[in-house]
């Protein structure tokens, strides 16, 4: 089993009907040269690493863009076609004044099981007052949130919004709030450590930038960028299985990644686990962590 938690579906080609769209969506996220698959041809290179589900994450730039990238009625649409693949998210500009309710319609309508924001993109700093009344609904409705965190090559992306220490009184002010930042908050890893050594409901994932080949970025990451064993022994159930298609491929993560020395609870977490744990908040004991994994003891 393994689950990708980052994918955005802007090629996929039952949403790729109206060029005009296409074309801006392109733009916004600052991908130009790959064009709409269809689904047999995205599921084939699925079965080359064993993908079992992924993510869909949207993304809602109303207010400084003027567009979507992906609309959440798009996700809903996909999952409709694909339910045992495709786990929805939802997204929604923080600065819509009708922003509540276009995530209680995701989630008590639309079937969406998640929330991705970019606060690069969407330009605000996480502890916005503008953004608490979504926190608040995610809380109350038992579904996770994925942020952008870290370096983007999206166009006009500041990155003083999403530094990994920017999140921490929104990690501190919802303890309940299941919170992935994502991408391992690439440069800035050691701080990304630390926010899941303090704080049990905060993740990350593997969807960082490839600034060497794919095999020797998960090594760095996982042996230099922190120490070898920080990842079993500090925060086994918090860092999810991600590749951040289309921009990287996942297939060569996997790769990649299969070649990072770890224990087998470790892997299996990575995997598949710690994502089943991050969408549902069940499986963790009272300090987050898994009763069953030697962390624990």
């Amino acid at each position: 089993m393994l689950i990708d938690m980052h994918v955005h579906p802007i090629f996929y080609g039952p949403i790729c009907n109206d060029d005009a769209e296409l074309e801006n969506r392109k733009n916004a996220f600052g991908v130009w040269k790959q064009g709409p698959m269809d689904f047999e041809e995205l599921f084939a290179e699925w079965d080359i690493c064993g993908i079992t589900q992924a993510a869909l994450l949207p993304l809602d730039l109303t207010t400084t863009a003027g567009c979507w990238v992906v609309d959440n009625d798009q996700v809903e649409a996909l999952c409709g076609m694909n339910p045992d693949k495709f786990i929805g998210f939802a997204s929604v500009d923080p600065h819509r004044p009708d922003a509540v309710d276009v995530v209680r319609k995701a989630f008590e309508e639309q079937g969406l099981q998640g929330l991705k924001l970019n606060p690069a993109k969407q330009k605000f700093y996480p502890n916005d007052p503008v953004a608490e009344p979504i926190y608040k609904l995610c809380e109350q409705e038992n579904k996770p949130v994925i942020f952008h965190s870290g370096l983007s090559w999206e166009p006009n992306t500041p990155t003083k919004y999403c530094h990994p220490i920017a999140f921490e009184e929104v990690l501190i002010k919802h303890p309940n709030l299941r919170v992935c930042l994502a991408h391992f908050a690439w440069p800035w890893v050691r701080e990304m450590a630390m926010l899941m050594i303090k704080y049990p409901n905060v993740y990350t994932d593997t969807s960082l930038l490839y600034v060497d080949s794919p095999e020797e970025q998960m090594m760095e990451l996982f042996t230099k960028d922190m120490g070898p064993m920080w990842f079993e022994r500090c925060f086994p159930e918090q860092v999810m299985f991600a590749s951040n298609g289309p921009r990287f491929r996942a297939f060569k993560l996997k790769r990649a990644l299969d070649k990072v020395p770890m224990r087998d609870f470790a892997r299996e977490n990575l995997y598949y686990k710690n994502a089943l744990r991050f969408l549902t908040g069940k499986g963790c004991n009272h300090y987050g962590r898994g009763e069953d994994d030697p962390a624990s003891e």
